[in-house]
């Protein structure tokens, strides 16, 4: 590296040549080789093939299993709905089980019906006999048990009537402003998932003492209701049957070969419920993939998966190793990203695949040019032709972090369908309250924003609002909030509250939006946020917190670009509008839309194309995993391991999980962003991506799953910094990171304002003109000594992005890195490609063929 190359640019990793990952090809052996006639069930895999299932070696391994634990490690994409499937018609057809005796355990009504499916679609099994095999979740199988023992309470979902309930409690209790419904809510599932008694939760701190007498309150209002929760349906079920032997016995001789699917996702609970079903006869097949443990903060628990041979002496292990979904750049990619943790078990997956379609990746400065990017490529590879508004899924960490890519899609008419709790972010329960107090400050007769903030104020909505309209003066000096005054009953902290808030409302309008939120983030968040963070107030409360954090933040970003209140309003009402509009539209029409969900939803789903945005440090890793101090609260599972230190790993593990899963439900294409400024501050690229290129511990340098010249580079310094004397040839750029101009390299206008021309570093010059002057401006990064961005670019890129000339300067940003013609190959001085003809050759290599250079 050029001594003289200054800083923050740094050599990228993988730019000694190396390609972008790729993983082995399959070898193609399927059950037509491996199964000759002249064996005994050749019949069964004849009658697969026939219907064009073709099984693998560990498939079949997997489907002949016999008496005894299995534990079958099915990596992502690697059949294994068609292998449980499979099983079960072997199990039936050819070792003549009762299919009654068959149970099938899933953790979705969705996945327990596509089995039903498969296994009334398989040759030679009778409909009677399909029929009779138990495919069931786990709430639905042990609901059922309860009801059978005449079990007749009401299920109480953890929806508003919990909420309203603990809501009155905590007032009652003289918490309301240290604890929040859904924090205890979360602690109790916590609880009972670990199997752990309320009675023995820790008192050591105010804080838990008051979270402890609000459970134990809650569980004897619901037990005098009648009232039992989801977590109560397991919890009662492992109850009754550690309690009564006989019943436990019953199960056991009927339920002879159970077979459990998401085996990382079991929490204690269900780990401890599916051993008593098993019992000694442990005739168990669980099938999962540690790799894609992600449901930390529910219970789930890495452990049982990893310690079943333990559990389960003289376990059998078969991994299905064979990708089916994803092109081999893209198994390899997330094959590079999870090797790096250690609580797994080794495997490495193939593909049955190449394409010339490799990973594309973007750096854009902030989260808005993220995605004005995101959405100028999703519309311009429907403009070509070449996919479907419906192919693309938009995947992020948390749903805050889709506030940008929501409006974004909003304002360039791009159809989309929300698949997460479908409330647009201006309506979520964290930020409502503030805007409707920005609404009563413009509007103070809006009713609808009256009844959003009652809560605030510690009034009831439906009497409150009863008490203001039988008051209601039309033309009054006062808004109608004055009424509250008059309410029947007050305490005195009630009127001190509403009178505060009624002088805190004239007050707002006067003020910038950001500077509103901030003050409002002051007077009504940051307090209660600070007070119990010191208090440590347990578990289940700091994801919880974290997330409102995170909402709030989302919301002063994007108040920011706004000069007033009304234009601010205008906006949030303009989003709502258009997103109304396309809930509105039919069900053949959501299926033809781009599909926005956090990563969690997407665990299990695939899709031709995959954007994962927000791939920075923060983001992803989330910032909780990133601070020890915290991780106590962070719900991974590994609460056990004591010292933080093993708490971060877990939690940093559980987070490459995360990214992994991502990477993994792409089919064909796959573009990673990972933007440079989050929540107002500079952030690195995620650590999963830059650990892809790096060995893993013992990993020889050059081998298989080390490096990334074309595919990667820039991601270490600066926003598509490359470092002195490189190249990265039209090939190489294919891979998704063409990265800035080399030294002595100019950067055209016509490439800059395209907003995709990387760092510049010593010698280079960009024009006035350059720099993403059309809203994509930072996206460069840093440029370093030597070079000059003109201060109309920057601003003007600064302000917030549109639909139009943004939308069109992040197109052809886009599509310039996927040709190559980032201002590095294409626009470098003569002789710059001629300098590094290796490089060019390895990743145009990398592209075409889909595997790595050898060393």
């Amino acid at each position: 590296m050029n001594a003289n190359l200054p800083l923050p640019f740094k050599k990228p990793l993988g730019a000694a040549g190396r390609g972008l990952p790729a993983a082995t090809l399959a070898s193609g052996d399927n059950s037509s080789r491996l199964v000759p006639d002249s064996d005994a069930d050749s019949g069964y895999f004849r009658a697969l093939e026939s219907r064009g299932l073709f099984l693998n070696g560990p498939q079949i391994e997997a489907v002949r299993h016999g008496d005894g634990p299995l534990l079958t490690l099915a990596g992502a994409g690697s059949g294994k709905t068609s292998v449980l499937a499979a099983r079960t018609g072997y199990l039936i057809a050819e070792r003549g089980a009762d299919p009654r005796a068959i149970l099938l355990v899933t953790f979705s009504v969705k996945a327990a019906q596509e089995m039903k499916d498969r296994i009334a679609a398989l040759p030679g099994i009778a409909h009677a006999a399909a029929k009779a095999v138990t495919a069931r979740t786990f709430h639905s199988f042990f609901l059922q048990l309860l009801r059978s023992q005449g079990f007749r309470q009401e299920i109480l979902g953890g929806g508003p009537l919990a909420v309203i309930v603990l809501k009155g409690m905590l007032r009652e209790l003289g918490i309301a402003d240290r604890l929040e419904p859904e924090t205890a809510l979360a602690a109790l599932s916590e609880a009972k998932l670990s199997l752990r008694p309320l009675a023995e939760l820790p008192e050591s701190s105010q804080a838990e003492r008051d979270l402890k007498r609000l459970l134990l309150r809650f569980e004897e209002w619901k037990e005098r209701e009648g009232r039992m929760d989801f977590d109560d349906i397991l919890l009662w079920s492992h109850r009754l049957l550690t309690e009564r032997p006989a019943l436990l016995r019953t199960l056991q001789d009927r339920f002879r070969l159970i077979m459990i699917d998401e085996f990382q996702d079991t929490s204690r609970l269900q780990y401890e419920l599916i051993r008593l079903l098993a019992g000694k006869r442990a005739n168990l097949m669980a099938v999962g993939d540690d790799d894609q443990t992600i449901y930390g903060f529910s219970g789930a628990r890495s452990e049982y998966i990893l310690g079943f041979r333990d559990a389960f002496p003289g376990a059998r292990v078969v991994t299905l190793d064979t990708n089916y979904r994803s092109s081999a750049s893209i198994v390899g990619l997330g094959n590079d990203i999870i090797r790096h943790n250690k609580a797994r078990y080794a495997k490495t997956l193939k593909a049955v695949r190449t394409s010339r379609q490799v990973p594309l990746y973007i750096r854009p400065f902030t989260t808005d040019q993220e995605a004005a990017a995101v959405a100028a490529h999703i519309r311009e590879r429907v403009e070509e032709g070449a996919r479907g508004w419906g192919d693309f899924a938009i995947l992020y960490r948390t749903a805050s972090n889709s506030r940008a890519m929501f409006e974004q899609l909003v304002l360039s008419d791009i159809p989309f369908h929300l698949q997460d709790s479908g409330e647009p972010f201006y309506d979520q329960s964290a930020v409502r309250p503030l805007v409707d107090y920005l609404r009563l400050s413009v509007k103070r007769r809006d009713f609808a924003a009256m009844e959003g903030v009652l809560p605030s104020m510690y009034v009831g909505r439906a009497k409150g609002m009863a008490h203001i309209r039988a008051k209601d003066d039309p033309r009054p000096k006062k808004g109608p909030l004055i009424h509250l005054l008059t309410l029947d009953g007050l305490k005195d902290f009630q009127r001190d509250s509403i009178q505060a808030r009624i002088t805190f409302i004239k007050g707002l309008k006067a003020l910038k939006p950001a500077d509103a939120i901030r003050r409002m983030r002051k007077d009504f968040y940051d307090a209660w946020l600070d007070a119990e963070a010191a208090a440590g107030a347990g578990s289940a409360g700091t994801v919880y917190k974290e997330t409102l954090r995170e909402a709030l933040d989302e919301l002063e970003a994007s108040a920011g670009r706004f000069a007033d209140v009304p234009s601010f309003l205008a906006f949030v009402k303009r989003i709502g509008e258009r997103h109304a509009e396309m809930r509105a539209l039919p069900p053949e029409a959501a299926r033809d839309a781009v599909k926005l969900m956090t990563i969690h939803k997407s665990k299990g789903l695939e899709f031709p194309a995959v954007v994962l945005i927000g791939a920075s440090e923060g983001i992803l890793p989330h910032s909780l995993a990133l601070e020890a101090d915290k991780l106590s609260d962070y719900g991974n599972g590994a609460a056990a391991a004591g010292d933080p230190a093993s708490l971060r790993e877990a939690a940093l593990e559980e987070e490459r999980r995360l990214a992994y899963v991502a990477v993994t439900r792409a089919r064909d294409e796959l573009l990673v962003s990972s933007p440079s400024l989050w929540r107002g501050r500079k952030t690195d690229v995620s650590r999963f991506l830059l650990d892809a290129f790096r060995p893993a511990a013992g990993t020889p340098a050059g081998s298989a799953g080390s490096g990334a010249a074309g595919g990667m580079a820039g991601m270490a310094g600066g926003p598509g910094s490359v470092s002195t004397g490189s190249a990265v040839s039209k090939a190489g750029a294919a891979g998704g990171m063409a990265g800035g101009a080399s030294t002595g390299s100019a950067v055209s206008k016509a490439d800059a304002a395209r907003g995709m021309a990387g760092g510049t570093s010593t010698g280079s010059a960009v024009s006035k003109a350059a720099g993403a002057a059309r809203g994509m401006a930072g996206i460069a990064g840093r440029a370093s000594a030597g070079s000059a961005v003109s201060k109309a670019a920057g601003a003007d890129g600064a302000r917030r992005t549109g639909a139009g000339p943004a939308a069109s300067a992040a197109r052809a940003g886009v599509r310039r890195a996927a040709s190559g013609r980032s201002g590095s190959a294409d626009s470098a001085q003569p002789g710059a490609a001629s300098r590094t003809g290796s490089l060019k050759s390895a990743a145009s290599k990398s592209a075409s063929m889909g595997a790595r250079p050898k060393p």
